[in-house]
Parts: structure tokens; sequence; C-alpha cells
């Protein structure tokens, strides 16, 4: 597979990604600029982290308007593969591409630790392979990452198994401590309904190296190669 990752001005998650994808994962990775419009091939976009354009407005507010994100939108709308991870995510409800929006954390402050995930689709590439009855430990780091959508969005979202992942403790256990933000449902990542559009607050590619001494993130990117393959 043929991955793109896309760098704004304020991206600072992107070599990131791109040293998970391309030398521990082994896939082709492409470089994407914001002003350019070509996505070079790529088969599965990835939007990362960062603070893209300072997040003057909103977060993602003005990301959205970059060049490459009208080649993005048309890249998903024909079923292509897209995935933002923090701000990423936060562009991709911006654009639209995703339900809901993002909005400050429920402290008002910027939170950068290690939280625990559950996963919940069991119909979307990024958390199928994931076993439910587990924890994963990933990292977040992020002001404005609660998430919000009014009463018949949640309940479309429930209904249609976009929830990718919810925020719990380290017993698996879906409590409102466990809840680093004030987000709805405890949400911590959420598909659209055709699965092929994803977005997530954690940075799994912050737990994707043994240096590291957390695998838990790698998990996720491998549960998408197996499945957007």
């Amino acid at each position: 597979m043929k991955f793109g990752v896309v760098t704004f001005p304020g991206s600072n998650c992107d070599q990131d990604m791109i040293y998970v994808l391309r030398d521990l994962m082994g896939q082709e990775v492409v470089e994407l600029w914001h002003k350019d419009t070509d996505l070079k091939g790529a088969d599965f976009i990835v939007l990362p982290g960062g603070f893209s354009y300072g997040d003057y407005l909103r977060s993602g507010a003005i990301a959205k308007f970059s060049p490459i994100m009208e080649s993005v939108i048309a890249h998903s709308n024909k079923g292509g593969y897209v995935m933002g991870i923090c701000n990423g995510f936060q562009i991709l409800t911006e654009s639209g591409l995703l339900e809901g929006a993002l909005l400050h954390n429920n402290s008002q402050k910027f939170i950068c630790k290690n939280v625990f995930l559950k996963p919940v689709s069991k119909s979307a590439a990024p958390s199928k392979d994931l076993d439910n009855n587990v924890a994963y430990q990933i990292p977040i780091a992020h002001g404005e990452g609660r998430f919000y959508a009014d009463d018949a969005t949640l309940a479309s979202l429930q209904a249609n198994d976009q929830i990718l992942f919810t925020y719990c403790a380290a017993d698996g256990s879906t409590t409102l401590d466990a809840n680093p933000n004030g987000s709805l449902l405890n949400i911590a990542g959420i598909t659209n309904r055709n699965k092929n559009v994803f977005g997530m607050m954690p940075h799994p590619e912050r737990a994707a190296d043994n240096n590291l001494n957390n695998l838990h993130g790698l998990q996720i990117f491998e549960s998408i190669l197996a499945h957007c393959s």
C-alpha cells in the first residue's frame, strides 16, 4: 500500500508518522506538501498531528482551505482511505469528512499524557483486529480534543458502528474519570459511514516502536494494513 503523509505549516508529527509507516511497517510513503494538489498515487492519506496554521481560529479551520484538501476530499469521496491523527482529526471534522467537532478540553488546559483506549468498532479497519477486552495505552497531546455532536449524530454513530475508540481505565472500564477531555460518550476516535475515513485524537505513532516500550499503537497500524490493502 502507498501512503501519503501531508505536511501543513505547523505540523509536527509528520516525520513520526513517516518513520512508523516507512521504516517500521515497510510501506511505500510519499510526502505531500499542503500546497500540492497531486496525491502522487497514494492509496491512503494521513493528516498528522501538530498545530496547522498555529491553530488560529479553531484547530483545523484554516487547514481545510489548503489546496491539498480539495484532492483529499475528492479521494475520500471516491472511497479512498484517509486518516487524521489529533490535529488531522480536527481538520477532518472541519472539512466535513467526519461528523461532530473537537472543542476545547473541559479543563481548558493542554493535556499531554498516556491514556487508555477501548476498541469499539468491529467493522472499521483501525480497530477491527483489536481485542475489545484490552485497554490499549496510547499518548494524547491536545488542547482541543473534546468530541462533541448533537444527540441524533451520537445515536447514528453508535447505530452504524462508527465509534473507533473510547477512553477507558486501565482495566477497560469506561468511566468519567478515564475521560481526559470531556468528550461525549468518552469518544476518542470515529469513522465515517463508509468506513474509509478515520479520525482519532490519541497518537498511535508514538506507541509503535520498541524503543518506547509500547507497541499498542503498532497494532492499530497492523489492523489498518490487514483491512485496507
